[in-house]
């Protein structure tokens, strides 16, 4: 379910308006965060870490608001919940967008994950459709084997898109700490680096 925003109250009009005239509206940032309790408990329980921190990022984005804010035919909308369209690799290397729907549960969330990830792994190409590119989802990816302090998206700016972009990158040693770096882009229109940050330390939390 959506809602649309009504432009002439919403306080951020002036900025929607602002930063939607520009080339590129998407803004972003790279943070680290300690992942040393999410790896262990992900191994307690048997799931691969890679589900595990997009469960609890994706109910990070649930809670911020600007998260869930799209543009859709010049209007702005705020979705109850949104979702992962997650890149998924294969053995040959390369990778399929996944619809990955987010649940209340860790075990049902893992369960959907894991029946969207074999059945990009089972075919070639892309997958693009109309449920990969849902506008109510995060663009997720992983680059595990990364240790990135920098990150850019390829995007074509003839083509609508406000969804909110998050890379993960290598799990590295510091210390006795595991840290993990996510990239954060979002559209400037819809949220600023308070809602990034917002995002982060919620994320941070649900991490341990």
């Amino acid at each position: 379910m959506k809602q649309l925003i009504d432009l002439a109250t919403w306080p951020r009009r002036e900025h929607f308006e602002f930063f939607s005239a520009f080339e590129e509206p998407f803004f972003g940032l790279v943070a680290e965060v300690d992942c040393t309790r999410a790896q262990a408990e992900a191994k307690r329980l048997g799931v691969s870490f890679f589900l595990y921190y997009l469960y609890q990022a994706l109910h990070a984005a649930n809670e911020v608001e600007a998260f869930r804010y799209r543009i859709e035919q010049g209007q702005v909308v705020r979705y109850d919940q949104v979702h992962a369209s997650a890149t998924i690799g294969r053995p040959d290397h390369t990778f399929g967008f996944s619809f990955i729907e987010q649940r209340a549960s860790l075990a049902d969330f893992v369960a959907g994950a894991q029946l969207a990830i074999t059945a990009v792994q089972q075919t070639s190409g892309l997958c693009l459709n109309d449920t990969t590119g849902r506008p109510d989802v995060l663009h997720c990816s992983a680059l595990p084997w990364v240790r990135f302090t920098g990150l850019t998206h390829a995007r074509s700016f003839r083509h609508p898109d406000s969804c909110p972009k998050i890379s993960f990158g290598q799990a590295y040693a510091a210390g006795a700490a595991q840290r993990m770096a996510v990239s954060v882009n979002l559209h400037h229109g819809l949220g600023d680096g308070y809602h990034v940050g917002q995002f982060l330390e919620i994320f941070q939390q649900r991490l341990g």
